[in-house]
């Protein structure tokens, strides 16, 4: 989403929203911290807006992040995840210092949408409008990925998990998607990750949403 403003403002409107907000106040997303559909998120942001926030004690914008960061499946200058924290609460308030009110620091989207599971339309969609959110199965070997391009060879099914596609290219003769993840940056290849163009890995192509920014 954030990526989306800056992009459809031609670089006037250079936001990070906050995913403090999003996941502490949208209700009808899931269930917080367990997790939730990113579907939701995006018919949030057209719905009810949300307001600015960087990450945990970076004092950005409204709302920053409140959970500290922590390295997730591997190991780094960060503590170790441990169990699922709780949820924050929903605060319709910035934090002090900020000089903008809640209401005011709102940003919109104008309108939200599922992108067919079809790889032309995927790359279409990210050169004309920009990164787009996917959702695909973790399995246990794309845990220990570093680089390349990742395809499920073994290991047991952890969960779904939600990430940026940014773009696509071609490695050595294999199509890729570009994806960000967020397990901070000393996971995978500094926080990004290759995986298979084209064949719907670990349905990769078959949950994609997006949405266009107000202007």
């Amino acid at each position: 989403m954030s990526d989306r403003h800056c992009i459809h403002s031609n670089g006037k409107n250079i936001i990070e929203l906050s995913a403090e907000d999003l996941l502490s106040c949208c209700s009808s997303c899931g269930m917080g911290c367990n997790g939730g559909f990113p579907g939701s998120a995006w018919e949030y942001w057209v719905e009810k807006g949300i307001v600015t926030g960087g990450l945990y004690n970076s004092h950005k914008g409204c709302q920053p992040y409140v959970i500290p960061s922590c390295e997730h499946h591997t190991s780094g200058k960060l503590p170790p995840c441990g169990d699922i924290v709780d949820t924050p609460k929903c605060v319709h308030m910035c934090e002090k210092g900020y000089n903008v009110s809640y209401s005011k620091d709102k940003h919109f989207g104008k309108q939200s949408y599922s992108i067919d599971s079809d790889e032309e339309q995927i790359r279409t969609e990210l050169v004309k409008n920009g990164p787009v959110e996917a959702a695909f199965t973790v399995y246990g070997d794309f845990v220990n990925y570093k680089s390349g391009v990742y395809q499920h060879h073994s290991g047991e099914e952890l969960g779904g998990h939600a990430i940026r596609i940014l773009g696509y290219g071609t490695e050595k003769g294999t199509p890729y998607w570009l994806v960000a993840n967020s397990w901070n940056e000393d996971w995978g290849d500094k926080g990004y990750f290759k995986i298979l163009r084209g064949q719907d890995e670990c349905g990769i192509e078959s949950s994609i949403v997006a949405g266009l920014p107000k202007q």
